[in-house]
C-alpha cells in the first residue's frame, strides 16, 4: 500500500519498525501547553517515540470528559511507557506523574525549557523548579 503525504510517497509495507525505540511519556505543566508540539519533536529527534498527554487529550478534552477518567487513562499510559521525561517547572499534576513513575520503576529524565524551542537542556532532579510550595519528597 502506497500513501502520498505532503508530496512524499511512503510505502507502508516497507516502513521500518524499530522494536528498540523507547516510548517516552512527556510530562509538563499546562503552563507549557503551547510547547506541546516542540516537546514531541524534541523526543522524536532523540530517537524515541513521544506520548504527549496534551496531544492525546488536548486540554483535558476541553472539559468534555470526566477529569478523573482522563487521569486514569494518563496513569495507564505512563504504566506502558518505557521512560518519563519531565519538561520545565513541575506542577502538582506533573509531580503526581513523577511519583507514579518512580513507584513503577521508570527511568525519569528532567529538562529545562529556557531556550525553547531552540535549546532544551537536561538537568538533574535537584535542579528542577516547582510551580508551588511542594516538592517530590512530600
Amino acid at each position: 500500500m502506497v500513501r502520498t503525504m505532503r508530496k512524499v510517497k511512503v510505502d507502508l509495507d516497507e516502513v521500518e519498525i524499530n522494536r528498540n525505540m523507547k516510548v517516552v511519556f512527556t510530562a509538563f505543566s499546562r503552563k507549557n501547553f503551547f510547547w506541546r508540539m516542540y516537546i514531541s519533536k524534541f523526543v522524536l529527534n532523540k530517537g524515541c517515540a513521544p506520548v504527549n498527554p496534551f496531544m492525546n487529550f488536548e486540554y483535558f478534552l476541553f472539559d468534555n470528559a470526566d477529569y478523573n477518567e482522563i487521569i486514569k487513562a494518563t496513569n495507564n499510559i505512563i504504566k506502558k511507557c518505557d521512560e518519563i521525561w519531565v519538561f520545565g517547572d513541575v506542577s502538582e499534576g506533573v509531580c503526581c506523574e513523577i511519583k507514579l513513575g518512580k513507584r513503577l520503576g521508570k527511568p525519569i529524565r528532567y529538562f529545562n525549557m529556557f531556550g525553547m524551542p531552540f535549546e532544551v537542556k537536561e538537568v538533574k532532579e535537584n535542579e528542577i523548579n516547582y510551580e508551588k510550595n511542594f516538592n517530590l519528597s512530600e
